[in-house]
């Protein structure tokens, strides 16, 4: 078994598939059957669309990491939310992130990192580019994930692998996520 899936967990795979019918959603698509890949998942405007992520990384069982504020790492959730891949980012601190999450792809024989590009869930005027520098620096393709809450569906795109025309890549990749209804479309960025 590849180290980006993780051994049967019959509670995590139970919760995920309970989460996911008691909404009423489904996954569409497959990840690719690569080792090493960020998923970047859009468009982020509720929290709702963490909890759905989630489930969908319990019912895949991806062994994924995820970067997320430091402040949900609190007690008395904190220590469960690392267990499940979290990994906790102080975005006030110029750590050099990009940078961290490059060598980690280096160091690590498979990998999967899951980022919001928006970075929060308020409406944005840019979409954050980290995701796009990691995936150029580690030389590893984007996978694009989509919520869609019109149809109760989460869609896994086919890889796509960074050009370094970044202006270019990016009106690729936003091309995907318009036809996809966001929670709170009003909060959706698609570009300009």
């Amino acid at each position: 078994m590849s180290g980006n899936y993780l051994p049967r967990n019959p509670f995590a795979e139970w919760l995920g598939h309970a989460l996911l019918k008691a909404a009423g959603w489904r996954i569409e698509g497959r990840l690719p059957a690569l080792d090493k890949f960020v998923v970047i998942g859009a468009h982020h405007t509720s929290n709702w669309d963490f909890v759905l992520f989630l489930a969908a990384k319990f019912v895949l069982r991806l062994n994924a990491r995820w970067f997320g504020k430091h402040t949900i790492f609190r007690w008395p959730f904190g220590a469960l939310l690392r267990r499940w891949g979290g990994i906790p980012i102080q975005r006030h601190r110029k750590l050099n992130t990009v940078d961290q999450a490059v060598q980690a792809f280096r160091d690590n024989r498979e990998m999967i990192l899951i980022l919001s590009p928006e970075g929060t869930r308020k409406k944005v005027e840019r979409w954050k580019m980290g995701f796009y520098h990691i995936a150029c620096g580690a030389g590893v393709p984007v996978v694009l994930a989509a919520l869609d809450y019109r149809d109760r569906r989460i869609v896994i795109g086919e890889p796509f692998w960074p050009s370094g025309d970044e202006a270019g890549d990016l009106q690729q990749m936003l091309a995907f996520y318009r036809p996809y209804v966001p929670k709170k479309p009003e909060c959706a960025f698609l570009g300009g």
